[in-house]
């Protein structure tokens, strides 16, 4: 547990945090792609079987983020949080990854949510993979790239979370 008590590096304290394995599941956990333009986003079922992907949004300020992230929380019930951390291919950190930080940081204060950030290198070219099989036009694959990238982060994360608790 790092920055504010909120913000994970590990599974552990994480799964602690949302309350893994008490008598409704893990709770629904939010997933996002963060990129300059835009932020990808997926959702788990509260046993944390299937991330799917959900919308695109926009981003703009901070407020107007945080408005939108807050509605999705709300509306879904969101107990906890899965942010992808852009690590480059050497697992060190270049300037996407401190924005990306920063962004958890965010939310950890406006949210008051767990978040766990989750190394999303390769995350982006196995959700263009995936979308490829399903023979997606190249327009289609450009409007819900991050938001499969999101669904791709967000398995990787619940697949290790359900791997250590379930």
């Amino acid at each position: 547990m790092a920055e504010g008590g909120l913000i994970f590096e590990d599974t552990h304290g994480f799964a602690d945090a949302v309350g893994a394995g008490s008598d409704d599941g893990g709770g629904v956990l939010l997933g996002l792609d963060l990129g300059t333009k835009t932020i990808g986003t997926a959702t788990c079922d509260a046993g944390w079987r299937f991330a799917t992907n959900g919308t695109t949004i926009a981003r703009g300020k901070w407020g107007r983020d945080r408005e939108t992230l807050a509605a999705l929380i709300q509306t879904r019930g969101v107990r906890g949080i899965v942010l992808g951390l852009p690590r480059n291919m050497d697992g060190s950190e270049g300037p996407r990854a401190q924005a990306s930080r920063a962004y958890a940081r965010n939310c950890a204060e406006a949210f008051a949510l767990p978040i766990l950030l989750w190394d999303e290198r390769w995350s982006t070219q196995a959700a263009e993979a995936a979308m490829i099989g399903q023979d997606m036009s190249r327009a289609k694959r450009a409007a819900a790239i991050d938001s499969h990238a999101a669904a791709v982060i967000l398995q990787g994360a619940i697949d290790r979370l359900a791997g250590g608790i379930l």
